[in-house]
């Protein structure tokens, strides 16, 4: 009988469930990496604005060490988590990040409209975790 990598880890972690191979195989390091990883979007997005069409050098370095960490990390990720879930996730803390920081640093405007859609978004993401 071939074992998995999830049947060794249950066996290390104490118990022979899926939850707990998911609990102490990685799945919240995934988790983790997957929060980086939107953070990072928020970092390459940002940026992205302020190299000014790659003409400024620092912005686009940092935005290329970025948007490279940020992939990689949704990759990881990727690995424990359902692609559908993930992306949403990744991309949800990008979106929201970036328009905070629009709407604090650079004078986007400030609404009961966009904050509420902003909080939707939020929802939607931290829906998505608990019913994963």
């Amino acid at each position: 009988m071939r074992r998995t990598r999830q049947d060794k880890t249950a066996r290390y972690c104490g118990g022979s469930d899926r939850a707990a191979a998911l609990y102490c195989g990685g799945a919240v390091v995934a988790w983790l990496v997957l929060i980086v990883a939107g953070v990072l979007e928020t970092v390459w997005a940002v940026s992205l604005e302020a190299a000014k069409g790659f003409s400024r050098p620092l912005p686009s370095a940092v935005f290329a060490v970025a948007l490279v960490l940020s992939m990689g990390g949704l990759a990881y990720a990727l690995r424990s988590i359902p692609l559908g879930t993930g992306y949403v996730v990744w991309v949800g803390i990008g979106a929201v990040g970036t328009a905070l920081y629009g709407m604090a640093a650079l004078g986007d405007a400030l609404t009961a409209a966009r904050v509420t859609c902003l909080l939707l978004i939020l929802g939607g993401v931290i829906g998505l975790k608990v019913l994963h």
